[in-house]
């Protein structure tokens, strides 16, 4: 495949035609976009790290790990809250619902993450663009509103 030829959108049959599809991608087409500041990948942990700016946030990371049959991929989204558990848990629960094939979770750590999935035979440019975009958006719109309801003091009104 030459450099500059579009990279296929057919299904992907094992984790190597995976690997060097999200590869060519993320150091292709998705390194250049405005917005991403970064891309890097850990060949130890077959991890692939992007991280982009926003407006809500001054940057966010995506992490790609690549499994044998699946993609996994997260967001640290924010901090375990002092307070406000039950409302904040509330109204990420109630947010899963906008994702598109990601969603709230909550770490061993107590910490909030964006996490999904994609199956490789289901893994295409557009599935990536489709991820990235999911994440970004829900970064975007929800990480201050987030912030404000599970860091509120209890003096603030409801």
């Amino acid at each position: 495949m030459t450099p500059d030829a579009p990279i296929p959108d057919a299904p992907i049959p094992d984790a190597g035609a995976a690997h060097a599809l999200i590869d060519e991608h993320l150091f292709g087409p998705v390194r250049g976009e405005s917005y991403v500041q970064h891309v890097e990948y850990d060949s130890e942990l077959r991890r692939w790290y992007v991280r982009f700016g926003c407006d809500a946030r001054d940057a966010s990371t995506i992490y790609f790990d690549l499994r044998q049959r699946t993609l996994r991929y997260e967001v640290y989204f924010m901090p375990d809250p002092p307070r406000n558990h039950l409302p904040l848990y509330r109204w990420l629960l109630r947010h899963n619902h906008d994702l598109y094939g990601a969603r709230f979770s909550i770490g061993s750590d107590g910490d909030i993450y964006l996490t999904g999935r994609v199956a490789l035979e289901h893994l295409s440019v557009e599935e990536l663009d489709r991820v990235i975009g999911v994440l970004y958006e829900a970064v975007e719109l929800w990480f201050q509103s987030a912030i404000t309801l599970g860091f509120r003091s209890p003096d603030q009104a409801s």
